[in-house]
């Protein structure tokens, strides 16, 4: 991974400790910002998509294609964002039944979704996102992506959603794995740390806010509060120092990948029936050693 990305509130783009930062912020409260500044780090803007869909099963609520395409434009222009997510629709079981809709037409309009702000604005830094629930689904969403003229491989960046919440499973495991193999630059967004040490190493980039939900299960009273404070506050959500912390363990588990436990799909299973029970025994063996080294230099980290 390249780039991982903070989740932070708009305030902190301009904050000195943290320059220099990749942070990650949610289009919903950016946009109710008035006055734009330059920002201290690289940043991406979520959509606000799940919480549109989770809330409303629609984006009716949220804004136009046109007053998003306006306010992308503005972050561009103004914060100096690196890209910006589509009004993508995720295919979550839970949120396709709230929006009554299927897989196949989440996907069609998430598609139509970054057609629509390419073609209000050509310019605007608008990453592709696939989205799915199983693998199959992820398949055919990059084989509706290139129907529709977009080839995933020469993005510089594509998130893939619907996933986060699922992480550190070996079914998410295999299906990054699957996609990443696609030779697409892939964006995990919000991972916590044990998704990020179980397929990190296979993002372009990803984001993550996971450290505000630890923060509000810390004890009351805050041992990351400033010099000079005037007194603890209730918990660590909203604490800059804790946030920062948090991200020196997550870049810490994107240090120390965790040892995957190796899965065969049909293909590779008919190749290791052709071997000979010797041959087949050795490879049994090599793999042994490969997963048991990789645990112990997991363990040493």
């Amino acid at each position: 991974m390249t780039t991982f990305y903070l989740g932070v509130p708009p305030a902190w783009l301009h904050r000195s400790e943290f320059a220099g930062i990749p942070m990650f912020v949610s289009n919903r409260p950016l946009s109710r910002l008035r006055r734009l500044s330059r920002a201290l780090g690289p940043v991406a803007v979520d959509s606000g998509g799940f919480s549109e869909l989770s809330e409303h099963g629609s984006w009716d609520h949220g804004p136009t294609p046109r007053r998003y395409a306006a306010q992308v434009a503005r972050y561009r222009d103004d914060i100096g964002i690196r890209w910006a997510a589509p009004q993508d629709w995720m295919c979550e079981p839970w949120i396709v039944a709230k929006t009554g809709l299927s897989v196949v037409e989440h996907q069609r309009r998430t598609i139509g979704s970054y057609l629509d702000l390419k073609g209000i604005d050509a310019t605007l830094p608008i990453a592709p996102v696939i989205q799915g629930w199983q693998i199959a689904d992820y398949e055919r969403h990059i084989a509706m992506y290139e129907q529709a003229g977009v080839d995933l491989r020469a993005q510089p960046i594509v998130g893939i959603g619907s996933v986060c919440r699922r992480q550190g499973t070996r079914e998410a495991a295999e299906l990054v794995t699957r996609i990443a193999d696609h030779g697409i630059a892939l964006h995990g967004f919000g991972f916590k740390i044990d998704g990020l040490r179980e397929v990190g190493d296979r993002f372009a980039s990803a984001d993550s806010m996971a450290w505000a939900y630890a923060g509000r299960r810390e004890r009351a009273g805050c041992d990351y509060r400033s010099p000079g404070s005037r007194g603890p506050h209730k918990n660590e959500a909203n604490c800059p120092r804790y946030a920062l912390a948090w991200r020196r363990k997550a870049l810490a588990a994107l240090a120390t990948p965790r040892a995957r436990q190796l899965t065969f799909d049909a293909l590779a299973l008919d190749a290791l029936r052709t071997l000979t029970p010797a041959q087949q025994a050795a490879k049994a063996a090599e793999l042994r050693a490969l997963t048991a080294t990789t645990a112990e230099e997991t363990d040493r980290a």
